[in-house]
């Protein structure tokens, strides 16, 4: 899957992107954007730019067969094309803005005059909890013996979430109102969450799909992913410790999902797929149906992923955000392939367009950790910021920003773009 578009040498006449950390030509994310109160179009960030795709279909450029998906105001029909088609456009692009070729402009918008739209319709959103650090470190705060229940290391546990209230990065998020019942609290009350908490996620977008009573092959279920995002699974932790038992999570995290509107091709990860990481002696080997060597092999990824906060202390002084964690992708105890062979396993249709959440990222050390109930214990243990504040949980005008970067020695470092969202106070109750 290596290529000449991964060459290091390799530079583009769109000046910014040469040395961008983000979007060099080695990139090429799409999005759908559009210019003021413009329809939306699809676009590839380079570097400080966004190329027009749909200029791109109309100029006669592109393949004729891509030339109408790439006309789209969503990626829908992008994503639903077979690998081998997305990865002949990647390589027209490259040629395209490889620093040999005719300059235009015209194809061209900054990205500081874009406003960034969702990159698809989302039929369905599901969140995994492949992240086993997290998984443990959650536990343990309510079964201090036995952390992970017994099915956790035989199948990629996941939950429906409420695809209409993902967002994308930007829009604010306001705290969520539910039932709380705190300990020292005989009877629940009703009112804003008082722990709201943020989860390092990556999102995972579903390309073709398959039909309705057929299963996804776990050796063909990579040929199915179209892509990859930041998420950001807002949770509301005391409205969720009283309302999910015994059917799972329900107002505390369907109130909003922040998605980055980049979305990371397979192909430009191609160079910073890694083995995934050997399960512990002890544990069970994947059944049958989540087990293919090449997907063992390489179908992890190193990607690493950072979690600042905003306060509004912070933004009135001028201060940085501040790094409260940085883990990496390579701590999932599931590849992204086992995920969707998993969830078509029973005959579920999935859809282009469909998005995964999997799970909270969170490494092994508290410098890794990819929520506040675990840095902060359950908020039982303060964590103080570099303004002198402290935080157990958000507060109102916090804002959480995600970033994550994929690099290997011998190849340019690529980017995700931002996941961002401020807190708002909760809406008055009724």
């Amino acid at each position: 899957m290596i290529d000449a578009t991964h060459d290091p040498a390799r530079r583009s006449w769109v000046t910014s992107a040469n040395g961008h950390d983000e979007f060099p030509i080695q990139n090429l994310p799409f999005c759908v954007f559009s210019r003021s109160n413009a329809t939306p179009r699809i676009g590839v960030a380079i570097g400080d730019e966004i190329l027009d795709l749909g200029a791109l279909a109309k100029a006669g450029v592109i393949d004729a067969s891509l030339a109408p998906a790439c006309s789209e105001t969503t990626l829908n029909a992008l994503f639903a094309t077979p690998p081998e088609a997305r990865g002949a456009l990647r390589q027209t692009l490259s040629a395209i803005l490889d620093e040999t070729a005719k300059q235009h402009a015209e194809w061209l918008t900054k990205a500081a005059d874009c406003v960034f739209h969702l990159p698809a319709r989302i039929g369905d959103y599901t969140d995994f909890f492949a992240g086993i650090h997290h998984a443990t470190n959650t536990g343990r705060q309510f079964r201090p013996d036995n952390p992970l229940l017994p099915n956790y290391k035989y199948v990629p546990v996941a939950y429906h979430g409420r695809a209409s209230s993902v967002i994308v990065s930007g829009q604010a998020v306001r705290r969520p109102n539910g039932q709380r019942k705190p300990a020292s609290e005989t009877v629940p009350s009703f009112g804003a969450s008082r722990n709201l908490d943020y989860e390092l996620e990556l999102g995972i977008w579903v390309g073709p799909g398959n039909a309705l009573g057929t299963p996804v092959p776990i050796a063909d279920a990579a040929s199915h992913i179209a892509g990859f995002s930041l998420l950001n699974d807002w949770s509301a932790r005391d409205i969720q410790g009283w309302e999910y038992q015994p059917l799972g999570p329900f107002l505390a995290k369907n109130f909003a999902t922040t998605i980055s509107p980049f979305v990371v091709t397979p192909e430009a990860l191609a160079p910073f797929r890694i083995p995934q990481a050997p399960r512990p002696e002890g544990d069970p080997a994947p059944l049958p149906h989540l087990f293919d060597a090449a997907d063992q092999a390489l179908g992890a990824f190193a990607i690493t992923l950072d979690v600042l906060l905003l306060t509004p202390t912070m933004r009135a002084t001028g201060a940085a955000p501040m790094l409260l964690a940085r883990s990496n992708t390579s701590h999932l105890y599931w590849t992204v392939a086992q995920m969707l062979a998993h969830h078509a396993s029973n005959g579920c249709n999935l859809m282009p367009g469909d998005l995964f959440g999997s799970g909270t990222i969170s490494g092994p050390t508290p410098e890794s950790y990819g929520s506040l109930l675990e840095i902060t214990a359950g908020g039982r243990q303060p964590l103080s910021l570099s303004s002198g504040e402290t935080r157990r949980f958000l507060e109102d005008g916090d804002e959480v920003i995600f970033r994550a970067h994929a690099a290997r020695e011998g190849y340019v470092s690529i980017g995700f773009g931002e996941c961002r969202g401020v807190i708002l106070p909760a809406p008055a109750i009724p």
